[in-house]
């Protein structure tokens, strides 16, 4: 369940518009609402707000920080965050609505939060078919970041009693709307480089696209970095060298900060002065950022190997880890 929380009630809501409704203003909230899709149940959170994405891992207990996919209510939605191109357009224009994700990079000020996409330039996106899932997203009219939701490690939810029988107590709400058609995530295309590429497999057949595109998708090789879900996890590698568990900076460092252990200087970041794993989560990313661009090395304070803490110290870990490592996890 998400951090420093008891179990909560988790309500279960109709396709009515009074149920859509309620769903849009848990969101809206920075709540987290399991809805339907054709492929799979998702766990959904506002794709802008860092502490409701943060909510996700925590509920799931998912152990590292992989990008997510953005859902949006149609191509129009998709191209507010990314830089569109030709090949976008041709697969939307065949596949969209439906259990395709493409992966573009995105646009300056667009508002996502750094925690769907893992610190990455790029964002996964879907346009999804089911028709309580459009009238969500249309309603709430912005992107929502909604992995499967499931228990981490566990078997992917295709109705509504999977997801309460995983997530019951951890989520808001979840929105009740039969079976999901496909069952089985969305296939993934990454559109960054001159050649489409096959990123992740999924209930869009590689061959239906290729027919679209003509001509064969690119294949990923396993040293590329990491630019969506589904992936071996690449670390974020900032310029200076990382030195982590450290109660106080050195001289020539800067101090990313953490509960009692946060630094005073001006030239400081705290992850969350109150020790809040969740907000330490949604700040994670962006604070590093920040920092990088100081260029002094970087010490961080420790921060707790309980709950999201595994996850923020599996990142800190990769960042810190010798740059001559293959970015791998």
């Amino acid at each position: 369940m998400p951090e420093n929380t008891a179990p909560i009630t988790t309500e279960c809501l109709s396709p009515s518009p009074a149920g859509l409704a309620r769903a849009v203003e848990l969101l809206q909230a920075g709540a987290l609402v399991s809805f339907p899709t054709e492929t799979v149940y998702g766990l959904g959170a506002d794709a802008r707000q860092g502490k409701a994405v943060a909510a996700i891992y925590a509920a799931k207990g998912r152990p590292s920080f992989n990008p997510l996919i953005a859902h949006v209510a149609s191509a129009e939605a998709a191209q507010r965050y990314v830089r569109w191109n030709h090949w976008a357009e041709t697969l939307a224009q065949a596949f969209w609505p439906g259990p395709l994700t493409l992966v573009l990079p995105l646009k300056p000020g667009h508002g996502i939060s750094e925690l769907v996409t893992a610190g990455l330039q790029t964002l996964a996106l879907r346009v999804p078919a089911h028709p309580s899932a459009q009238k969500l997203l249309q309603a709430l009219d912005g992107p929502v970041a909604a992995p499967s939701a499931n228990p981490s490690g566990k078997i992917s939810p295709t109705c509504a009693a999977h997801v309460m029988a995983g997530l019951s107590g951890r989520i808001a709400a979840v929105l009740e709307d039969g079976s999901c058609a496909v069952g089985l995530e969305s296939t993934i295309i990454g559109l960054t480089t001159e050649t489409p590429m096959l990123l992740r497999p999924g209930g869009l057949a590689v061959e239906e696209i290729e027919a679209v595109l003509g001509q064969p998708l690119a294949n990923r090789d396993i040293h590329d970095p990491l630019t969506a879900p589904g992936q071996l996890l690449s670390h974020y590698a900032p310029q200076e060298r990382v030195r982590l568990n450290a109660t106080e900076p050195r001289a020539g460092e800067c101090y990313l900060g953490f509960g009692c252990y946060s630094g005073a200087r001006a030239s400081d970041l705290s992850l969350s002065d109150s020790g809040d794993l969740v907000e330490a989560a949604a700040n994670l990313f962006g604070q590093l950022h920040l920092l990088d661009q100081q260029g002094k090395p970087i010490a961080v304070a420790p921060i707790p190997q309980a709950g999201l803490g595994l996850a923020i110290n599996d990142r800190l870990q990769r960042a810190a880890a010798p740059r001559g490592d293959n970015a791998q996890g």
